[in-house]
Parts: structure tokens; sequence; C-alpha cells
């Protein structure tokens, strides 16, 4: 491994068993079973060095790990038990991804962006009528893309420069208005008062905008219709920060190629990407980089 990513590896194990995990009260002495080889610590560590080294296959990564890592990390499970450890671990996850994005800069900022993106999760009729994700996952149009999908739909709300804040999944069939809804009311607690949300046109509709501001106390920006009065303008430089966010996601974390087939595997590993975007752009903060979500230091 290159310095680079054997120093984020090195600080985020610090900062996640001196301060995180004791402070989220995740501990194993709460579980039944035997106490794993591997620590809550390790695991997220080796989470986040798989995703940023751009490897989605756990068969690849274990291998990879016996190789490469074994000196750091010398209590790596076999293939299944690395994915049951996984799969578990979706919580805790999903608690350090929202700390890690409190330890940032932008986290006391107002600006907020929001959008959604598709997840597909199966590419022929015989795997969706085989998968266990029928009746949770469907059919859904992406209009950046001109494609149809199987799968879900992403909904990602973050800071400017992409750390997550809030994300969930959806069925396509569910409108975006109604699905970022019920995401913002279940996460309500991690907004603040006098939030901006910039939205896109998607997320147009006097109902959802009513919602943002009356229950949320917070504000509603988006593009422009041809078909009303001129409110924000084009917005189109600010919306491609999250875009961007996405193209991250998409290209160097390898979210479409998440190879889940599970509801928890699934979201296990989004979870696990979203994490890895963070840790990077919590540690570019840190070190004072120039471009927070560039995780090119840290993929070789």
């Amino acid at each position: 491994m290159k310095t680079d990513l054997n120093t984020l590896l090195t600080t985020l194990y610090v900062h996640l068993d001196d301060r995180i995990i004791p402070a989220l009260g995740f501990s194993r002495a709460r579980r039944p079973g035997r106490k794993p080889a591997l620590n809550d610590v390790e695991l997220l560590c080796l989470l986040v060095a798989q995703h940023l080294l751009g490897i989605s296959s756990d068969r690849k990564w274990i291998r990879y790990a016996r190789k490469h890592l074994s000196g750091m990390f010398p209590n790596l499970p076999q293939q299944s038990g690395w994915g049951k450890r996984v799969r578990q671990a979706t919580g805790l996850i999903s608690a350090v991804i929202t700390e890690l994005a409190r330890d940032t800069p932008t986290w006391g900022e107002v600006t907020r962006l929001i959008d959604s993106t598709p997840l597909p999760c199966g590419k022929s009729r015989e795997t969706v009528k085989r998968s266990d994700l029928a009746g949770h996952a469907g059919y859904g149009y992406c209009a950046s893309h001109s494609r149809f999908f199987w799968g879900f739909r992403l909904y990602l709300i973050c800071t400017p420069e992409g750390m997550p804040a809030i994300w969930g999944l959806a069925n396509p069939k569910i409108g975006e208005r109604e699905a970022a809804e019920a995401m913002l009311r279940h996460d309500r607690h991690l907004l603040q008062p006098g939030q901006v949300i910039i939205a896109d046109k998607g997320f147009a509709g006097r109902d959802f905008e009513g919602f943002i501001t009356t229950e949320l106390g917070a504000h509603l920006i988006r593009p422009d219709r041809k078909n009303e009065k001129p409110r924000f303008g084009k917005l189109g430089g600010i919306r491609q920060w999250v875009e961007s966010a996405f193209d991250t996601l998409k290209g160097q974390l390898t979210l479409e190629d998440h190879g889940g087939r599970t509801i928890p595997g699934v979201y296990s590993r989004v979870a696990a990407r979203l994490l890895a975007l963070a840790t990077g752009i919590w540690h570019n903060w840190l070190i004072g980089a120039p471009r927070k979500r560039s995780l090119i230091a840290y993929d070789h």
C-alpha cells in the first residue's frame, strides 16, 4: 500500500478506538456468541481500505488483504465470515458516518444538497424473478443516462463537498418527494433550524416545500421550472456538486458493482462505500488537502 492509505487507516483506527466507538456504546460484551478475532475498529478500517482501493469482490478482497495487510490485521476471517460481519455492522457503519460528518467544519454550515441516483441490483429477467430482493426492489428509469434499471434509488443528503449526512434506499416506483420526506422525517434530528436544502426540479411540489418549511424549519431551493415565476435561477453549478459525489461513489467506490443480493447485503455494501467516502473527506479536512472529496491519494 502507498503511505497515504497507511496514514489514513492509522489515523482512522486511533480516532475510532479512542473516541467514536466508545461514544457510540457499541460493545461486543452485549452480543451473544464468541468474541470475534477481528474487532469492530479493525472491521471498519478494512472496509474503508477495500473500497478506497476499488475492490468490489469480497473474494478478491480477502485474497488481497491476506497478502498485503496481514501485518496490520493478522486476524482476517474467511470470505463467508467477512460477509456476515459486514452485514451485521450496517447500524455501526451508519453511526460512524454521522460521527465523521460531525467532525468536519462544514457540518455546522447551513447548506445541504439532496439528490438520488439509480442503484441497479439485477441485469436480467431471470435474476429479477429469483432474487431475494423481489418485492422490495423495482423497475425505474434513469433520465440522465436514458436507461431503465431494476433495483433501488439511493437518496443522499450531503454537505457541499459531498460528506454524507443522511441517506436511504427506496423502490424507484416511489416518487422522489415521498421518499425524501420519509427519510427526512426519520432523520430530522440531523438537520439544523434554518438549514438550506438545495434540490433539483424533481423535488418541486407545494406539499413537499411546505413540509420542509413548516415541519423542518428549513428552506428548499431548486432550479426554476419553465412554467413558473423565476425564483432561484438554474443553479447548475451548485447542482453539479452532488452529481460529483455520486460520480465518485460510482467510479472510484464501485457503487453499481455492490453485488448485494439481500436487503441486509445491499444496505451494508452501500453503507460501506459511503463510509469510505466519508473517511476520505474527513481525513482530507484533517490534513488540509485542497480538494476534500478527492480520493486519488488513497486508491493505490
